[in-house]
């Protein structure tokens, strides 16, 4: 008979709160192994005894087919002597050890399994119509934990007492809501309630669960604007097929223009409001359910997406103006599918916040701050605990694009191919940027990137950069003993690093600054875990350069080490620094005079510019020319709302991305049309004496564009010509560089390649160049990325 064997297997990653434990007592069972698995700071350990051949199936049973949630990161597995016989398998109590640090990584939330759906909708389940139905495979878990381990008395469900029947299920390892912390019925577990708040609104508040929903849904069809309360914040939902619901939301978050997401109930109604190719559709299906930006269905597309309609749905024309894409995305929660079966048709639903700030997560915050937006609250008695915006993605040559990490994709843990950080002598924080924010740690060998904060611009957006900082420091027992930055001295977050730096007197070496389109480029490379030289191009609104002006169209060789600058555009004036960009009529009219005279400038049939008045472009030019208030700027997506204005696009106060969407939807009309009667404008490219990088001429550029759009006026097709032209010259010169470096990996970075139409040229100039290049994966393009960036930079150089 051959010798009993017993190891102890530790299993990192996501296995906590994911059905793991079930799934190895079944395994064990099977195998007719004996032993016990817990959960602890560690992540799951298991104790197995058994014949050496079955314990070897074990493991690569446990490598081969974890369970649909999990992320197994690395198992560590000992040989033992047995000290005493098993004489079964049992999942014992998860342990707390005082002082340890937790190596298990937080599970994103995650959008209602079929199984749960299924148990929704069968009148003979006691889920039926269950608002808040979930199991191991779905449903909260980053939004309601409080700390590890992931057990229920360290949630938002602690106050919730299982009746019999759940506990039943709790309890039992062969069941499917086995140890599902949020695991609830209509009997035991949070319940919805349903107030209003206009006078004129005929309803009355009824904490009957089912009546509070039908009254949501007939407000709603009313036309009226209801809070509803998700995984991770409100949203603010009314009809997307009426104009003035629509306009009515529009007027009451003083929202004029920016885009507004809509929630369609199935596959087969999206594909009534937008079109896609097969990636897309898997995207928008999938277990994350994230916002996904679509192609809009025209009028006239009749299309075999239609799926026999006579049409696409009639949507309001102000959800958004001016550009051919919407988001669109899935219900992901139980409650979201039952308010979708009553309504059966499209509802915008965006996050419940006040311009800039974050998402609002309780009822007294929206009846505080959005009382005058909203007619109704759908609510429900579960504690966000930590609140997570939607994710918002788009697919480009088949590859996702996340634009804003959050719900589903966040916490988003990365674990080292090397170990790096293995002691606490080695906590790193990278505190992010000052726009889209995001904070990444480094520990234990993960890199951890918090779901997307948003931008620090206001007391309240600061406040909640500082929980999200507090929760994972909580979570984790976390204490930097690095901190990394941007070099921008009056960003908040960077702010927050010295002052941190300071009051816990942490070494000067111990707190790292990070060129901002450096720490762009580097986030690519961190999710490809590369330190050697890649090709970078790093083109956003702005950020602080090394030299103390603004860059933004960086290309640069750059290593883990550093990077030299090849190329970027030239300097032109932000008149009035950062009035420019909320007037980037102000960037045209500095392009505009460095190849004009001013009284030439005046005659421009230029919007924008006639409405300043003489007066003013008389004092902005004073202003331009001596040099007064001006800060020096180098962006590409400057010059984007330079020529967005030039062409009537925008006006005053844009919201940050609309030039670009609306020259990239303009380019994409023209893209569409037969035959190409329309010269290709070429840069001037003045190229300086080594060591000197490239400059492509700014103003020559934007001069060129603008003299086009005034000299062909009369020709309807010009604006789409233009933005065409615009963007294929600057793909150009992408590929001109990418040709002079063909070894290298190519890094597309930054908000500016969030522009489908120029990522995607240059992504096929390197297929056809036959060049690699990296995808940004899982990490944001634009600046919540930059986090991550700052931290792979650090854990390669702290002192």
């Amino acid at each position: 008979m051959k010798p009993l064997q017993q190891v102890t297997i530790i299993v990192k990653g996501i296995v906590q709160g994911v059905g793991f434990r079930p799934f190895v007592f079944r395994l064990a069972h099977q195998l007719t192994l004996v032993g016990s698995v817990l959960n602890n700071h560690l992540g799951v350990t298991i104790i197995l005894q058994g014949r050496n051949e079955l314990i070897e199936q074990f493991i690569a049973a446990l490598k081969q087919s974890p369970p649909p949630l999990a992320r197994i990161d690395a198992i560590e597995v000992t040989e033992q002597t047995p000290l005493h016989l098993f004489d079964h398998f049992s999942i014992i109590d998860s342990q707390i050890l005082t002082g340890e640090q937790a190596k298990v990584a937080i599970s994103a939330d995650m959008s209602i399994c079929q199984d749960c759906l299924d148990d929704i909708n069968d009148p003979h389940n006691r889920h039926y119509q269950y608002p808040f139905t979930n199991c191991t495979n779905c449903g909260p878990r980053y939004s309601i934990i409080t700390s590890f381990p992931y057990d229920r008395c360290n949630t938002a469900m602690a106050d919730f007492m299982m009746c019999e029947r759940c506990y039943a299920a709790y309890s039992d390892p062969l069941n499917r809501r086995y140890h599902a912390q949020p695991i609830s019925c209509p009997h035991c577990g949070p319940q919805l309630t349903f107030s209003t708040l206009n006078a004129r609104a005929e309803f009355l508040y009824d904490s009957s669960m089912l009546i509070a929903l039908e009254q949501a849904v007939e407000m709603i069809n009313r036309g009226g604007i209801v809070a509803i309360k998700g995984l991770g914040g409100f949203h603010l939902v009314c009809d997307a097929s009426n104009d003035d619901a629509v306009a009515m939301l529009r007027q009451r978050k003083q929202r004029p223009a920016k885009p507004l997401a809509i929630m369609v109930a199935n596959l087969a109604q999206a594909k009534l409001c937008v079109s896609g190719n097969e990636a897309e559709w898997r995207v928008l299906t999938s277990p994350e359910k994230p916002i996904t930006l679509m192609t809009k269905r025209v009028a006239n597309d009749n299309s075999n997406e239609n799926n026999g309609s006579n049409g696409p749905i009639e949507l309001s024309l102000l959800l958004a103006p001016g550009i051919d894409r919407l988001g669109v995305f899935l219900p992901y929660t139980p409650l979201h599918h039952l308010l979708m079966q009553r309504l059966n048709k499209p509802i915008v639903a965006t996050s419940a916040n006040r311009s800039g700030e974050p998402i609002i997560t309780n009822k007294a915050d929206i009846e505080q701050h959005l009382a005058h937006v909203i007619d109704g609250i759908l609510d429900h008695n579960r504690p966000i605990i930590n609140a997570c915006d939607d994710s918002v993605v788009q697919v480009i040559d088949k590859q996702v694009q996340v634009i804003r990490l959050a719900r589903g994709f966040a916490p988003l843990t990365i674990n080292l191919h090397s170990p790096m950080l293995s002691n606490r002598q080695n906590n790193v924080l990278a505190v992010g940027a000052q726009q889209k924010n995001t904070v990444a740690f480094g520990f234990n060998n993960n890199l951890i990137v918090s779901p997307h904060i948003g931008d620090l611009f206001s007391l309240e957006a600061e406040q909640y950069f500082s929980r999200s900082l507090a929760t994972f420091k909580r979570l984790y027992d976390f204490s930097p003993s690095h901190i990394v930055h941007d070099n921008h001295l009056q960003y908040a977050p960077t702010q927050w690093a010295v002052n941190y730096q300071s009051e816990h007197h942490l070494l000067p070496s111990h707190c790292i600054g990070i060129q901002h389109h450096f720490a762009h480029v580097l986030s690519v490379m961190a999710m490809h875990q590369r330190t050697e030289q890649v090709l970078g191009f790093s083109f956003d609104g702005t950020g602080l350069g090394d030299d103390g002006t603004l860059w933004g169209s960086e290309v640069m060789l750059a290593d883990i080490d550093g990077f030299t600058t090849l190329a970027h555009f030239s300097p032109f004036k932000l008149i009035g620094g950062e009035q420019a960009i909320k007037q980037p009529v102000r960037i045209l009219l500095a392009l505009l005079f460095e190849h004009m005279s001013l009284q030439h400038v005046l005659t421009l049939p230029i919007v924008a510019i006639q409405d300043l008045g003489r007066h003013t472009v008389t004092n902005l030019h004073q202003l331009w020319r001596n040099n007064s208030h001006c800060i020096e700027c180098r962006s590409v997506g400057r010059l984007f709302d330079a020529l967005a204005v030039a062409l009537g696009f925008i006006g005053s106060a844009p919201y940050e991305g609309q030039a670009g969407m609306m020259i990239e939807a303009a380019a994409n009309d023209y893209a569409k049309k037969p035959g190409d009667a329309f010269k290709p404008i070429k840069l001037n490219i003045v190229s300086n004496n080594d060591p000197e990088p490239i400059q492509w001429h700014s103003s020559d550029f934007m001069t060129q564009l603008v003299n086009l759009t005034v000299s062909d006026a009369d020709n309807p097709l010009i604006k789409q010509q233009l933005c065409w032209q615009f963007i294929n010259a600057i793909g150009q010169q992408v590929n001109h560089i990418g040709q002079q470096y063909p070894q290298l990996p190519q890094v597309f970075c930054g908000g500016v390649f969030q522009n489908k139409t120029l990522l995607s040229q240059c992504v096929d100039d390197c297929v056809m160049g036959e060049r690699t290049y990296l995808t940004s994966g899982h990490i944001p393009i634009n600046d919540g990325g930059i986090a991550l960036g700052q931290l792979w930079y650090a854990i390669h150089h702290m002192a």
